[in-house]
C-alpha cells in the first residue's frame, strides 16, 4: 500500500505539509482547483517557491489573502490573521456544503475534530463551541483541507510519523503570550513522544500536531517494511541552526509479519442501547470517527423483557481507546463498555483515482488483494453533485463512472500480466 513517513526533526505545521506533498509530485494547479470547491467566497492566493534551508532545497508554501485580511507583519504559518472567529460547527458546515470528495471531507473534519476537543478541554468549552481564532483562519482551513486533498492524490492509505521537534520559548497568539508547545499542541502530543532542541522557535503548530494525532503512527524510524521511492521536504518558516524542514519519505509499505502484529493494537468497543433516540446514533457515529474510530457499526438485537435494542461496535486503535469511550459514555446513554482485542485485521489495499465521465470527473475507491484488482466504487456525493448539476439520473453517472474506471484499471492490470508473463518467458530463455 502506498504510504507516508513524516520525519519531523525541524517540528510540523500545515505549510511545512504543503510543500512536502507539494515537492512529493501533487501539482499546484490540482490542490488550488479542489480548494476553489470550498463555498466560502474569500479571495486568497496559493504561492508555492523554492527556498533553501541550511542548503537543503525545499517547497514553501504561503496563503496570501486580500488586502483588507491580511496581517503582513506576523509569519504566515503561525495563523495569526485577524479573521472573524469560526466555530467547529461553523467549519463542519462549510466542508460538509462543499463538492469534494467523501474521503478528503471525511479526514479534513477528522482533523478539525481532534484540534476542537483538544482547543476545547484547554478552553474549557464543548467541542462544537470552540471558536478557532487562528487555525479558522482561511489560510489554516486551507492547510488542513489541502492535506486531505493531497493524500488522497497520492492515494496514500498508511501515515507513519517520528517523534516530534515541538521548539521552546513562547509565542504571540490570539489569547496573548503562551508557552511553546501551545497548550493546545501539548495536548495532541499527549503519548507522542516528543522533545525541542534548537532554536527558541514554535516548530510544532496545532495544524501539525493535529494531523499526527488524527492520521498517523508513530514510528521511531523507517518501518521495515516501508520501502522509499522518493523524499521530499517541505519548509517552514524560520532560518535555525536545524533546517526548518519537514523531510517526506513517500514509498510502499507491506503489512506482512509486521502488520499482524500491529492488529493488537487493534481493539473492538461495544456496548448495548435500548433507550436513545434513534436520531442521536448519526451525530455518535461522527464524534466517534473524529476521535479516531476506523469502523463504527450498530446490530439491531433483543434485550431482556424482549426490549428491542441496538449493539453500538467501534473499531479502534489501542491509542484512541480512551477518547473513542469518553464519547460513547458522554455522547450516548450507554453506562459500561466491552472491550476486546482483535487477534488480526486485513485489508485490502485501497487507493482513490479520478474517473472522467461525460458529465465531470468523479472519485472512485478501488480495492485490490495481492496484486488483483476486486472492485471499484464511485464516491456517492460526486456522483450526486453531477446528478444534480446536470438533471441526469444518478445511476447513469455512477455507471459512467464505473465503466471509465475498470476501462482504466483493468487495462492496467491486464499490461502488468503481460510485462511480468515476457519477464517469466525471458527467464526461461
Amino acid at each position: 500500500m502506498k504510504a507516508i513517513y513524516l520525519d519531523c526533526f525541524s517540528g510540523i505545521s500545515g505549510n511545512m505539509l504543503l510543500g512536502a506533498f507539494l515537492q512529493a509530485g501533487v501539482p499546484l494547479a490540482h490542490l488550488t482547483s479542489e480548494l476553489r470547491k470550498l463555498p466560502w467566497g474569500r479571495e486568497y492566493e496559493i504561492v508555492a517557491e523554492p527556498v533553501k534551508k541550511q542548503g537543503i532545497a525545499a517547497t514553501y508554501v504561503r496563503v496570501l489573502l486580500s488586502q483588507d485580511e491580511q496581517t503582513p507583519s506576523l509569519p504566515a504559518h503561525h495563523h495569526h490573521h485577524h479573521h472573524e472567529h469560526r466555530t467547529m460547527a461553523d467549519i463542519r458546515q462549510l466542508i460538509e456544503a462543499s463538492s469534494l470528495s467523501e474521503s478528503v471531507k471525511a479526514r479534513s473534519l477528522s482533523i478539525f475534530g481532534v484540534l476542537a476537543a483538544a482547543e476545547g478541554k484547554v478552553h474549557g468549552k464543548p467541542q462544537e463551541d470552540v471558536a478557532f481564532h487562528e487555525v479558522g483562519a482561511v489560510d489554516s482551513i486551507v492547510d488542513i483541507v489541502g492535506t486531505a486533498v493531497c493524500l488522497e492524490y497520492l492515494g496514500i492509505e498508511k501515515i507513519f510519523a517520528s517523534r516530534v521537534n515541538t521548539g521552546s520559548g513562547f509565542v504571540h497568539c490570539a489569547h496573548g503570550i503562551m508557552p511553546v508547545p501551545a497548550p493546545a499542541v501539548s495536548e495532541l502530543l499527549l503519548g507522542w513522544p516528543s522533545y525541542h532542541a534548537g532554536a527558541e522557535k514554535e516548530l510544532t503548530t496545532p495544524t501539525g500536531a493535529a494531523v499526527l494525532r488524527s492520521q498517523a503512527d508513530f514510528a521511531a524510524s523507517l518501518p521495515d517494511s516501508f520501502v522509499a521511492a522518493r523524499i521530499a521536504y517541505g519548509a517552514g518558516t524560520w532560518d535555525t541552526e536545524i533546517p526548518n524542514v519537514l523531510r517526506l519519505y513517500l514509498g510502499d509499505y507491506a503489512e506482512n509479519q509486521e502488520g499482524a502484529q500491529h492488529a493488537a493494537d487493534i481493539l473492538l468497543l461495544e456496548t448495548n442501547i435500548d433507550d436513545m433516540e434513534s436520531q442521536i446514533f448519526g451525530y455518535l457515529y461522527e464524534r466517534l470517527f473524529a476521535a479516531g474510530a476506523l469502523d463504527v457499526w450498530t446490530t439491531p438485537i433483543v434485550m431482556k423483557k424482549t426490549r428491542p435494542a441496538y449493539q453500538l461496535s467501534v473499531l479502534c486503535r489501542r491509542k484512541d481507546k480512551a477518547d473513542c469511550a469518553t464519547v460513547i459514555l458522554r455522547e450516548s446513554t450507554s453506562i459500561g463498555l466491552r472491550i476486546f482485542r482483535a487477534e488480526e485485521r486485513l485489508e485490502a489495499e485501497r487507493k482513490f483515482i479520478q474517473a472522467a465521465t461525460p458529465y465531470g470527473e468523479v472519485t472512485c475507491k478501488l480495492s485490490s488483494w495481492q496484486g488483483r484488482i476486486l472492485g471499484c466504487k464511485p464516491e456517492y456525493e460526486d456522483c450526486c453533485r453531477l446528478a444534480r448539476k446536470y438533471d441526469i439520473p444518478l445511476k447513469r453517472v455512477e455507471g459512467l463512472a464505473s465503466m471509465a474506471v475498470e476501462t482504466i484499471a483493468y487495462d492496467k492490470q491486464e499490461m502488468e500480466s503481460e510485462k511480468n508473463a515476457l519477464h517469466r518467458d525471458a527467464a526461461h530463455v
